[in-house]
């Protein structure tokens, strides 16, 4: 079995990391656009540090991105030129209601994404849309608290109703929530949650959790009510977990590891919450208020496929010396002795994705979608500014080549495979340019200097003949 013939090759930007324009078109601020660049992001994407409006002391680099929100025309030439079948892309939940609440959408910003989709369609580009892609507007979050209220079921309601009948003749494939499990360890960037001292954070990223499910079934059913050819997925950023060892204790906690990743997808893809989940919330003191007619509305609602990122694998360990010298960050895991890793320290293992789709195909027998994954290196450009990137294309090939073994070995169903920042855009993780994972160059530095000029690099070339070819020439 080889890939399909109508696999969907392409690529991958969120809106908040690309468009810029953060109050053009009569868009409202949205929790994306406060996370600032340097040593505080970390503290205000993890909901330690309150940051609700701009300060003079930081720099925030989605004000701007790389202006997709100006270029798009021009960038999604450049796409259409490489071949792709499918953009994935996501909505500014700020640019269709600005402050979230509001009854009636914002035109402009309609306007804005039709043409978008328009113009994919123009060059036979499928769009797969991100509904929510970490944007909250900040309206939601200073007056309800972000997803740890209820009320935010009406409002992404609301949106996803406004989405699916204005779009209904260009878009076909939707993902509710981009890496939901993220709410875990990013809780304002993913969830627009602030602590407040002395309360039970556990709690409310759970109770949160369980309004994004929700919200996420009640998509999937106007989805359905409204076109019966839309297709909805959910999405984790995924990555197995390996033992340190093969000590029981190692192989345990990994199971638990990765028990963390998937729980929110079992509700999603099989429709209720797992015992295991069930019994961890249970340990962490948390209750969650589950109203009548939650648990069918989950049952009922179960997503088409699952799309998940992947960037790199993890190791577990049951030793607290060995766990205590993990460096802190998103997603902190043990070094993997065996894996090189990149410039920013993430561990590269290709045969890691076969895995990882065996085990997700296994887990859940939907059809999965590869939506993220890439390598985030710092560019060197020529006089003329292209970039010979090498390195890059030996990254994705060896992972595209795990991915193919994983359908025409093992029998995985895959929808599509959509590289992450297939243009240069602003990192999530470390709010820089420098990091950079397209196959097109923009000319900006992370001190806002540059042209914005785009420039294929060596690797939109050999995409180009990777698409063109279905995967055989790599």
């Amino acid at each position: 079995m080889s890939l399909k013939e109508n696999f969907l090759w392409g690529g991958a930007t969120a809106a908040n990391q690309c468009e810029g324009g953060y109050a053009s078109g009569g868009r409202g601020l949205a929790n994306v656009d406060l996370l600032p660049a340097g040593e505080d992001r970390y503290a205000v994407m993890t909901g330690r540090k309150k940051m609700f409006v701009f300060d003079k002391e930081h720099d925030y680099p989605a004000q701007r991105a790389i202006e997709m929100y100006q270029h798009y025309k021009e960038d999604i030439r450049m796409f259409a030129e490489m071949g792709f079948k499918v953009y994935r892309m996501s909505i500014a939940w700020s640019r269709i209601f600005p402050k979230g609440d509001e009854e009636t959408p914002n035109e402009e910003g309609l306007s804005y994404y039709e043409d978008v989709f328009r113009l994919c369609r123009k060059y036979k580009i499928e769009p797969l849309v991100t509904i929510t892609h970490f944007d909250c507007p900040m309206h939601l979050v200073e007056m309800y608290g972000g997803w740890r209220s209820r009320r935010m079921l009406t409002f992404y309601e609301r949106l996803c109703r406004t989405l699916f009948c204005r779009y209904r003749e260009y878009v076909r494939y939707w993902i509710t929530f981009n890496e939901i499990n993220m709410i875990l360890h990013a809780p304002f960037m993913a969830a627009g949650i602030c602590f407040e001292e002395g309360e039970h954070e556990k709690q409310v990223v759970y109770q949160a959790a369980h309004h994004e499910l929700l919200a996420s079934a009640l998509a999937v059913k106007l989805a359905k009510e409204i076109n019966p050819e839309n297709q909805v997925g959910c999405m984790l950023a995924a990555g197995q977990a390996y033992p340190y060892s093969c000590k029981p204790e190692d192989v345990w906690a990994a199971m638990e590891m990765d028990r963390k990743s998937y729980l929110f997808i079992d509700v999603q893809a099989r429709g209720s919450y797992p015992e295991y989940g069930l019994k961890l919330m249970e340990r962490e003191g948390v209750k969650l208020q589950i109203e009548s007619g939650d648990l069918e509305l989950l049952r009922d609602n179960t997503v088409d496929f699952i799309s998940f990122s992947y960037y790199n694998s993890m190791c577990a360990s049951a030793d607290p010396e060995l766990n205590a010298a993990i460096k802190g960050n998103i997603f902190a895991s043990l070094e993997n002795p065996y894996l090189p890793a990149s410039e920013w320290g993430w561990q590269i293992d290709p045969l890691g994705l076969r895995i990882t789709l065996n085990v997700l195909y296994d887990r859940y027998r939907k059809p999965l979608f590869i939506v993220e994954n890439g390598l985030g290196a710092t560019d060197t450009p020529d006089e003329n500014g292209y970039v010979e990137d090498d390195y890059r294309i030996d990254y994705l090939r060896e992972h595209i080549r795990e991915m193919k073994k994983a359908v025409e070995e093992d029998g995985v169903d895959l929808l599509g495979y959509t590289t992450w920042g297939c243009i240069d855009l602003v990192s999530a993780s470390s709010g820089e340019m420098r990091k950079r994972y397209g196959f097109i160059y923009v000319d900006k530095n992370d001190d806002h200097t540059g042209t914005m000029k785009r420039i294929p690099k060596k690797s939109f070339y050999w995409y180009q003949k990777v698409i063109e070819s279905n995967g055989e020439l790599l």
